[in-house]
């Protein structure tokens, strides 16, 4: 066997996989090919002409590195990991985004990466820009905005600010996403590429934009700045800014620019300007800076000449591609308007299909409730021509009714014109009565009078007879007189001259009280017949007002409130009184 056969066979390919922004790629490349070998297939794969603004870009060691396009790519400083990792990003940028980016995809390659950096802080942007630029960003992924479609919380899972401005302010991202959407609702009619051209438009102004930061000093005493490289030219920083350069060294300023191991050297055109010199520590970060600059300062001039045939044929491509997708946006534009007209229409048909069901179905409910209705009233007609009946029968009961009361109405007046009569004639009477009583008291009051003054002429007689007799004649026994006839009475012998006077005025007063007790049982038992005569007419009063009571009660269920007659309640009242005083009589 020889010793070529003990040799270990050599792979002829190696696996690579290229990121880019938005998608993943692995490719199996060969042992010989050169950094512009793998470049270009990356290129035509994802349909990239403009070329000039990317790179591949390697980690080693913690520092970024970009493929050389005139090496072959297993000879440079590349890992040796299988599939070896390169991302493929924009190496260099434009100055002005909208003159200098034709192709769309290279326009949106440029948006991807933009946008990635400002949202990890790697380009500095005010809250307010970031709100604007996130508003871009949403236009471009979502399209026009549709508050039917785009409901709350339809950006929950996109990522959209900075965590820097979102840590800034005590705010929800229900209220971060309501003034991205304030904005995003204002961008109607905007394509996708005109959304991305916007928002780089907006990114290219920020003070970091497209400037790649190195670590130098400016002397051998170790003073920290910071070197930027973008497309404007060169800029020097202090240690902890970035935003606003110390110095800056123009392209168009430059006339030469050179290092040695560690140390660069800037020389100005203007021969009168103090040359700049700055350190670098690291050789690949050396490097590095150099390919930047020779690859900015070439796109610089290459900006200020006349456009080759290659970028001429591009840009009038893209031009006739921007004019065609404008035409077709705007019949896209013009169907979309048409089909939402006739969604409207068929939703307005839609409605008024419904609104005509819902009043065909009302008109039916109608139609039943008409015929219930009508079968209802039909109903109550009946029952309202039986009740007309029913009252027709009852008025004529009524009438008859009111009739017999009218008689019985005047039979009533007729009785009370004939009971107040009786009471005029017992008021009469009993007027009578009360001055007869009182004639009566005052003959009575006048006869006890006179009885009094008898008595006591009496007594005085018969004091005097017993003084007379005391002194004229001797006073002697007489066998047993009799005995008085009455309490008032004394008999005396016949044979005194004074016997006749006493036994007068004895026989008068047994005749004045056998009047005085005669008048007073006649009118005892004229009383009495009085007092029977009121009860009579008291009861009689009574049955009538009893009588009356009834009647009024008959008129009002009969439909008659106001009785025929009503006596006077004074009247009453005076008949009360007398009857009382009869009583008391």
């Amino acid at each position: 066997m020889s010793i070529l056969g003990l040799k270990k066979k050599q792979p002829k390919t190696f696996k690579v996989k290229v990121i880019t922004m938005d998608a993943e790629m692995e490719f199996s490349c060969e042992v010989k090919w050169k950094g512009k070998d793998l470049f270009d297939l990356v290129c035509r794969t994802v349909g990239l002409r403009e070329t000039w603004f990317f790179g591949l870009r390697y980690t080693v060691k913690d520092t970024h590195a970009w493929l050389k396009p005139d090496k072959r790519v297993l000879d440079q400083d590349v890992p040796k990991d299988s599939p070896i990792t390169f991302h493929f990003l924009a190496k260099f940028f434009p100055e002005k985004v909208e003159e200098e980016l034709v192709q769309e995809i290279t326009q949106h390659l440029f948006f991807l990466q933009v946008k990635k950096q400002i949202l990890d802080d790697e380009i500095f942007c005010s809250p307010e820009a970031t709100v604007l630029l996130a508003s871009y960003a949403v236009q471009a992924k979502y399209g026009d905005y549709d508050p039917n479609f785009h409901k709350p919380g339809f950006l929950a899972q996109d990522e959209l600010l900075p965590k820097r401005v979102l840590m800034q302010y005590q705010m929800t991202p229900e209220m971060w996403e309501e003034k991205i959407t304030a904005w995003y609702a204002e961008h109607r009619n905007i394509a996708r590429d005109e959304a991305e051209m916007e928002y780089l438009k907006i990114a290219q102004d920020l003070d970091m934009y497209g400037v790649s930061y190195f670590s130098i000093t400016q002397n051998k005493r170790d003073t920290e700045l910071l070197l930027g490289v973008d497309a404007q030219g060169l800029h020097i920083y202090g240690p902890n800014s970035k935003l606003n350069p110390k110095k800056s060294f123009p392209w168009s300023g430059i006339r030469n620019i050179s290092y040695s191991e560690k140390e660069f050297t800037i020389k100005p055109l203007d021969k009168k300007k103090e040359v700049f010199k700055f350190y670098s520590s690291q050789l690949r970060v050396n490097k590095l800076i150099l390919q930047l600059c020779i690859g900015n300062h070439d796109l610089f001039m290459r900006r200020r000449k006349v456009d080759s045939i290659e970028v001429q044929q591009m840009k009038a491509q893209a031009k006739e591609e921007k004019a065609r997708k404008k035409m077709e946006r705007q019949i896209i534009a013009r169907e979309k308007q048409l089909r939402e007209e006739a969604e409207r229409s068929k939703e307005e048909m839609e409605r008024r299909m419904f609104q005509l069901q819902d009043e065909a179905r009302m008109a039916n409910e109608a139609l039943l409730r008409s015929e219930e209705t009508a079968d209802l009233l039909a109903e109550k007609a009946q029952i309202a021509e039986e009740e007309a009946k029913l009252l027709a029968h009852k008025a004529a009961e009524a009438e008859q009714e009111r009739q017999r009361l009218e008689v019985t109405a005047l039979k009533t007046k007729e009785e009370h014109r004939l009971m107040e009569q009786k009471m005029r004639e017992a008021e009469q009477l009993a007027v009578k009565l009360v001055e007869q009583s009182e004639r009566r008291s005052k003959e009575a009051d006048h006869l006890k009078q006179d009885l009094n003054e008898a008595k006591d002429a009496e007594r005085r007689a018969k004091q005097k007879l017993i003084e007379i007799t005391k002194t004229t004649y001797p006073i002697a026994p007489y066998p047993n007189p009799p005995a008085p006839s009455g309490p008032d009475s004394a008999e005396m012998p016949l044979d005194m001259p004074t016997s006749y006077r006493l036994d007068f005025k004895d026989s008068d007063m047994k005749r004045l009280s056998m009047e005085i007790e005669r008048e007073r049982l006649e009118y005892m038992e004229k009383s009495k017949h009085l007092q029977d005569q009121l009860k009579e007419l008291k009861s009689e009063i009574e049955s009538l007002k009893l009588e009356e009571q009834q009647q009024t009660g008959v008129y009002s269920l009969r439909g008659y409130a106001e009785p025929l007659y009503v006596p006077h309640s004074n009247r009453n009242s005076a008949y009360m009184a007398q009857m009382a005083f009869f009583e008391e009589v």
